[in-house]
């Protein structure tokens, strides 16, 4: 069901200063920039994977609140699947919550789904499906 670790998803204050510090600091590269559903996303490549920077446009939206609570960090873990429906159902039959019933538009296109955190020990789960490969 799930092929690999697609991304991992880093909520931040300052897009700009987060993309310095992986580049600049540490020497990694900016593999693009997005904005969509109120996000603004930077992907910074890190060999053949890659950080997912997420900064929200207004004080209200999900990543300001998920910083308001915990504070910048990663806020989730991506799993690249073949067919999201089939892993959507795969969980929810193993008891599963989910927060997305339907999969929904992502960034470069993706199909994605959460997993609701209290099914899965306190991490928020995204499941990813790609037409391409990042």
């Amino acid at each position: 069901m799930i092929h690999r670790i697609d991304h991992l998803g880093v909520a931040v204050k300052d897009l700009e200063a987060a993309i310095r510090f992986y580049t600049e600091v540490l020497g990694l590269s900016l593999a693009g920039r997005e904005e969509l559903q109120g996000l603004k996303v930077a992907f910074i490549r890190v060999g053949d994977d890659e950080i997912e920077l997420i900064e929200d446009t207004t004080p209200d939206g999900p990543i300001a609140r998920y910083i308001a609570r915990r504070g910048e960090g990663i806020q989730h873990v991506a799993f690249a699947v073949p067919n999201i429906q089939e892993a959507l159902q795969a969980v929810k039959a193993r008891g599963v919550r989910v927060i997305d019933e339907v999969p929904r538009r992502g960034t470069r296109g993706a199909e994605i789904a959460f997993l609701h955190p209290q099914s899965t020990h306190g991490v928020l789960i995204e499941f990813c499906a790609h037409t391409h490969q990042p």
